[in-house]
């Protein structure tokens, strides 16, 4: 039985596991749209939208609470200087008003060579 087990394995091991979170959470900030495998979007969401929620506390803070908070996403994004910027100036912002909700899954079918269920995960605008 598979209690209290949490993540996806996705096929790898741990090092390739957190390679390909970190490359599909950049790659997501970055285009703001990607389009994945039903287990692989699933496995990245919940961090990208714990990312950009720190980003918004870090915001709302004083200097020192928006280095901290920077520091820590850069770290979590592979220390990529763009993507936090991007993430500080342009996406939490944009998140100001929202508590919570923004990715959205939408399913596009088997994929035509091994079935795989492949969805579009994307940044909610407003």
């Amino acid at each position: 039985m598979r209690h209290a087990v949490a993540g996806y394995k996705l096929g790898r091991n741990k090092n390739q596991r957190a390679t390909l979170r970190t490359t599909m959470i950049r790659q997501l900030f970055e285009h703001e749209r990607i389009t994945t495998t039903f287990a692989k979007a699933h496995s990245i969401r919940n961090a990208a939208e714990k990312l950009i929620t720190i980003a918004k506390k870090g915001n709302a803070g004083d200097t020192i609470d928006k280095m901290n908070a920077s520091r820590l996403a850069a770290s979590r994004l592979g220390n990529d200087r763009d993507i936090t910027k991007k993430l500080f100036d342009d996406l939490a912002p944009r998140y100001a008003t929202r508590n919570g909700g923004y990715t959205r899954m939408l399913k596009l079918g088997p994929r035509k060579g091994d079935a795989a269920e492949m969805v579009v995960l994307e940044l909610v605008g407003e």
